[in-house]
């Protein structure tokens, strides 16, 4: 009896050993090549549990999703003679796993030949186009012109192509490039753009310039609106001051003519008095305590002085 359960627990123990080597379980997020002594021999590409032969076949497995291709910024020359630096990715999936495993063997092998052909028909684009093609998309009215003056430039220049249909026709070359290899090109897109540093100092002094023309500008448009407010102030002011002083002329004059008015009618009312008062006056303005006079006989304060007595 102990030899037959011994029996039976080898049997089983070859039997899970063989569903391990035989049995395998394809997600949904792969596709699998089996091979045989190397060669791809089939493809499974609907999910579940799968056999294949133990020792003899081998599963490779390899993915249904797209795949991500992230460019390393190259320095390009475009056809104007401008040296840029562009940063480019894109997305690629596996369409046929059998080229793929025999061309390229692993995603390590894919992303090497995307490398060498996305970044030369890159090149090819860009090198048959103005930099004006490769920076915009279209031909857009700008919204801000009059800080410039008027100015035109190179980013006024109108394009025939634009950076979508370079995009498009990188895409459009990889794709021819990699059908022999079992892979598509999905979408390719330039992620960056950016001149490199000899012609951006180039570029940021140009703008610097740019800038100070339109700062000295501002300025001068400034002097002259400061002036003509000054100017206008000075005239306002000169015009209110004119205006209160013909108005203080006119009420003093009145003043004075009323004045002249009292004093002509108290004058006629008692003649002497007025003598009088006019003449006292005349002392308290003349006359203080250390006031020595020498008065003729006939003089009208000596007059006053022995009235008084």
């Amino acid at each position: 009896m102990n030899g037959v359960k011994v029996l039976g627990l080898i049997v089983l123990a070859v039997v899970a050993i063989a569903a391990a080597l035989s049995l395998y379980v394809v997600p949904e997020t792969e596709q699998i090549i089996i091979t045989r002594l190397g060669k791809p021999v089939r493809e499974v590409t609907t999910p579940g549990l799968k056999f294949r032969a133990p020792l003899v076949e081998k599963v490779i497995r390899v993915e249904k999703r797209f795949l991500e291709w992230d460019g390393d910024p190259n320095q390009l020359p475009t056809r104007d003679k401008r040296f840029i630096f562009v940063d480019t990715y894109a997305r690629w999936r596996i369409t046929d796993a059998t080229k793929y495993y025999q061309r390229l063997r692993d995603e390590f092998g894919a992303q090497s030949r995307l490398d060498d052909i996305l970044d030369g028909e890159t090149r090819n684009t860009v090198a048959k186009h103005d930099l004006i093609e490769v920076v915009r998309t279209s031909n857009r009215e700008f919204s801000v012109t009059e800080e410039l003056g008027g100015a035109q430039d190179e980013s006024f220049a109108e394009v025939q192509f634009g950076r979508d249909e370079l995009a498009a026709e990188v895409l459009a070359a990889a794709n021819i490039a990699t059908a022999e290899l079992g892979i598509e090109v999905l979408d390719f897109r330039f992620k960056r753009i950016n001149y490199v540093p000899e012609v951006r100092r180039e570029v940021y002094a140009r703008m610097i310039s740019e800038r100070k023309r339109i700062a000295e500008q501002f300025r001068s448009e400034g002097a002259g609106e400061s002036a003509r407010i000054n100017g206008e102030r000075e005239r306002e002011l000169a015009t209110i001051r004119s205006e209160a002083y013909r108005e203080a002329q006119e009420i003093k004059g009145r003043a004075d003519a009323e004045a002249a008015d009292i004093y002509a009618r108290a004058y006629n009312r008692d003649p002497e008095f007025y003598r009088f008062l006019k003449t006292m006056e005349v002392f308290e303005e003349t006359i203080d305590s250390e006031t020595i006079m020498l008065l003729s006989t006939d003089g009208e304060f000596l007059r006053y002085l022995e009235r008084s007595k």
